[in-house]
Formats: C-alpha cells, sequence, structure tokens
C-alpha cells in the first residue's frame, strides 16, 4: 500500500507570468484543506537542490492573489540538468519528509520534472504557467490573458502616436515559437498585419498588404511581430526591408519585451490559477504523479507530462481568416 501523502512542496519555475502567485495560494490554502503540510521552494528547481525550503500556512499566501510574479521566486537551474543535481534535490525533499511536489512552469520545468519522477518515482503535478500558451493538453496557461490585456492596452497607445504622425509601427511581442499571444492581440488591437511563426507571410505579400492599406486610405498601420517568426532576420531587419521597399511611411519599432510578463493577473488568471492550483493538490491526493492539470473546454483535466510536452496546441487557424478580413 502506498504511504499517504502528508506534505506538499511548492515551488515556481522558469519564466514568472501574472498568477503564479494566486496557484501557489490555491496550493497551500487546499493542503489545509486536506489537513496536509505544505512546504514553499524558493527558487524554482535550484531550490530542490538548496534545499531552500519554507513551511506555508493559509495565512503565509494572504494578500497576493493580485500580484504579478512569484514571491517563491523562479530561477533555471543548470544543476537540476545533471544526476548529481538531481540526487541531492531527491535527498532534500526526503531528509524534509516531503512526499509529493507541485511544479508550476512551462515545458522546460515539466521536462525537468519528468526526469526527475523517473530517476525516483517520486510524485509530482505540473500546472502550466507561461505567458505563450504553448503548452500542449491545455486550452490556456496561467499568466496568458493578462499578457494579451497588456499588449493590447500597449499597442492602443503605440496607436495613438501612429496615428498623429502617420508611421507603421511594427510591435514584437513574446511568443517564441507560438503565435498565440501575437495572432489575438493583434485582432484584438485592429492590427494591419499579424506575423506569426506558424504561418510564413513572406516579405512581398507584406509589402503588398501594407500598400493595399495606404491606397484604402490608411494614414498609419500597425504590424504585430511575434519574436519567433521568421520573415525577417530580426524584427530590425525587417524595418530596415520595409523603408527600402515602401517610402510611403515612416518605419517605427517597439520591442514590448518582459514589460508583458509583469502586472496584476487579470481575473480570468487568478480564477484559472485558483482552479489549478485546487485540481493538482486534488489529484496528488487522489493518487495520481507524473502529470499536468490543464483546462479543457471550461473543465480541469489530468494530462500525462508525456502529452504535456508533445509540442504546443494548433494555432486556430480560423483567427487568420479572422484577422485578414477585419484588416481591410
Amino acid at each position: 500500500m502506498k504511504q499517504p501523502i502528508q506534505k506538499i512542496a511548492v515551488l515556481t519555475s522558469g519564466g514568472d507570468s501574472p498568477g503564479m502567485n494566486a496557484a501557489i495560494r490555491a496550493v497551500v490554502r487546499c493542503c489545509f484543506y486536506h489537513k496536509v503540510d505544505c512546504v514553499g521552494v524558493y527558487r524554482g528547481l535550484q531550490g530542490l537542490i538548496d534545499a531552500d525550503f519554507t513551511p506555508l500556512g493559509p495565512r503565509s499566501v494572504k494578500n497576493i492573489i493580485n500580484q504579478g510574479g512569484t514571491f517563491l521566486k523562479s530561477a533555471r537551474s543548470e544543476d537540476f540538468r545533471t544526476k548529481q543535481g538531481r540526487e541531492k534535490a531527491y535527498k532534500n525533499l526526503k531528509e524534509a519528509t516531503i512526499d509529493a511536489l507541485v511544479a508550476i512552469g512551462g515545458d522546460g520545468t515539466f521536462t525537468g520534472c519528468k526526469i526527475f519522477n523517473e530517476e525516483f518515482n517520486f510524485p509530482i503535478i505540473g500546472i502550466p504557467g507561461t505567458i505563450d500558451n504553448d503548452i500542449n493538453g491545455t486550452d490556456y496557461t496561467i499568466g496568458y490573458d493578462t499578457a494579451l490585456n497588456t499588449v493590447v492596452e500597449a499597442i492602443d497607445k503605440i496607436r495613438d502616436t501612429a496615428n498623429s504622425h502617420n508611421r507603421l509601427f511594427l510591435v514584437e511581442v513574446m511568443g517564441r515559437n507560438a503565435g498565440d499571444i501575437a495572432l489575438n492581440a493583434g485582432i484584438g488591437a485592429g492590427a494591419e498585419e499579424i506575423l506569426i511563426p506558424e504561418e510564413d507571410l513572406g516579405k512581398d505579400r507584406l509589402i503588398a498588404s501594407l500598400k493595399r492599406s495606404k491606397e484604402a486610405g490608411k494614414s498609419s498601420s500597425i504590424v504585430v511581430v511575434s519574436e519567433g517568426d521568421q520573415i525577417g532576420k530580426n524584427i530590425l531587419g525587417l524595418a530596415e526591408y520595409i523603408k527600402e521597399n515602401l517610402q510611403e511611411y515612416e518605419v517605427k519599432v517597439t520591442v514590448l519585451g518582459h514589460i508583458q510578463r509583469g502586472g496584476a493577473p487579470s481575473c480570468y488568471d487568478r480564477v484559472l490559477a485558483s482552479r489549478l492550483g485546487v485540481a493538482a493538490v486534488d489529484a496528488l491526493m487522489e493518487g495520481k504523479r507524473d502529470a499536468m492539470i490543464g483546462i479543457r473546454h471550461g473543465k480541469e483535466i489530468v494530462v500525462p507530462i508525456v502529452e504535456a510536452l508533445k509540442g504546443k496546441n494548433e494555432i486556430d487557424l480560423k483567427l487568420i481568416r479572422v484577422a485578414d478580413i477585419t484588416s481591410l
């Protein structure tokens, strides 16, 4: 018979995302609900190796649901990539009498957890926390909705100056190899063109589209560019190409960068994080392990880690059509 779980650790790893604190809060309070001890791990997977643990209770996580970032801190861990580092992490967990782990993060975090589980058969449940929305097996990841709203708000402000000076703005958004932020924020902000890695628009087609916009009477344009798009070597190189081939516009570049990761989480992200945090603890108490809690069609689901790591969700091609029609 398996030993009943009496103590659960929680950590955040990889890039921070708005809503991580809400997820931590839900995990801690669900542990209290199940009469299980909870331990916070500072600095992600590296904290396991350094035994940087702290007891957490319901009052430890008060007033954090509205805060961005993660109060447990986050860090990349080269040590955890080594067998020696993982052995030390396991030894620390056992010495602290920790029976299971909830890991909040993205594909890098889940990859490390999968290896750790295979080596030591240690119960782990993952919660998808990344603004990129690039985890397979879940419709949304924690932080994605907040990042979208941040991007739309920024583009709205950029459009004001674009209209005032008849300028063409290239706005680069985060997303690595996933175009979800660019596509959805581009539609929401009324962008004239959206460049994403999943669809190769091509330089010639981009120039032709911008010319049509000019001929249609548009005095300014916004082009949203996903950082993973390969239409140009980089966004500055793309700007130079447009300047050379479309002299009607004054071209400006804005890279939103890490502003997209910060700020108070949206209501949606707070609720999503709370739901996934509770579901993660419930799953561990039910004996589940080596899995991720996702959201599909509005319901929490348990997804094997190997499935979560199989690429990313496919882009909604219907949204590309919507973007093309509404930008006319």
